[in-house]
């Protein structure tokens, strides 16, 4: 050692690091496993697992799979489907307001073409939500606007009421199918606990599918369900909001043609005029 000089030894301790470095890196890159009879073997031995791609499931399966209570969350999106396209086809504008019988009887009404009992039958002829606060509204002719106007919102309660008609289904397949999803996942998870238990299951998932699978499957179902009632639900209830508005509106201007105060008006008006002429 007397021939290295005093920068050798540094550059050997280098090269021995950079030497232990690529040993390890082999070692780690290269695993060893040991086999059934205890001999070494490389990763290259071992037996590559097929890749499979998923199975698709029809719609049978996954009922049969999700347990018992994938029935009743059946029945919520029936229910769903047959009350969505009735408040679809119920709620339409004109269904409700329809444009050209409300325009035709308030023009009629402001000149004079139509009386109490005229305005009536035309009313329950018409049969619509508008129409029959109309009716309300004419039952109170000639008093003042205050009892019009009571009239009128009566009518308009009952409206109501006929618009928000199987809305309150529809909330409740919102409420009531997350919580069944729920239900299921705790039966799944009870079941995939029940089968470590008396089965022995752990390291052996395929005996913890059934009960993990019918968890998540009810969970999935329930919000599959859950998300389009409560969508569908707010969409009606702003639906009926904005039909009870109109309607509100269309009451006023019917109040301020067949009030006392109006009547009293567009009488000492024609007096005036008469005196005039």
């Amino acid at each position: 050692m007397k021939g290295l000089g005093k920068g050798t030894e540094p550059r050997l301790a280098v090269v021995f690091g950079f030497f232990v470095a690529a040993v390890l890196t082999v070692a780690v890159s290269v695993p060893i496993a040991v086999g059934a009879e205890g001999s070494p073997k490389t990763q290259s031995d071992q037996p590559i697992a097929e890749k499979a791609p998923i199975a698709t499931r029809d719609l049978l399966s996954i009922v049969e799979e999700g347990g018992p209570l994938m029935i009743p969350l059946g029945l919520c999106s029936f229910l769903l489907v047959v009350f969505t396209l009735e408040r679809a086809i119920s709620l339409r504008r004109g269904r409700v307001i329809p444009g050209p019988f409300v325009r035709r009887f308030l023009e009629q009404i402001q000149n004079g073409e139509l009386d109490r009992s005229k305005g009536l039958a035309l009313c329950e002829g018409n049969k619509s939500p508008v129409a029959r606060v109309f009716a309300g509204a004419l039952r109170k002719w000639g008093r003042p606007a205050v009892e019009v106007e009571q009239g009128i919102i009566d009518a308009g309660e009952r409206a109501t009421n006929g618009l928000k008609r199987y809305l309150r289904i529809l909330n409740g397949v919102a409420t009531v199918s997350p919580l069944l999803g729920l239900l299921g996942t705790v039966f799944g998870m009870i079941t995939a606990f029940n089968d470590i238990a008396t089965q022995d299951a752990m390291g052996r998932p395929a005996l913890l599918a059934n009960g993990i699978s019918q968890a998540l499957l009810t969970t999935a179902a329930g919000l599959s369900v859950a998300i389009p009632a409560l969508i569908c639900y707010l969409f009606f209830v702003s639906r009926v909001d904005r039909l009870i508005i109109d309607i509100d509106a269309h009451g006023q201007q019917l109040v301020n043609v067949i009030s006392a105060e109006e009547l009293d008006a567009k009488t000492k008006s024609k007096a005036t005029g008469k005196q005039k002429a």
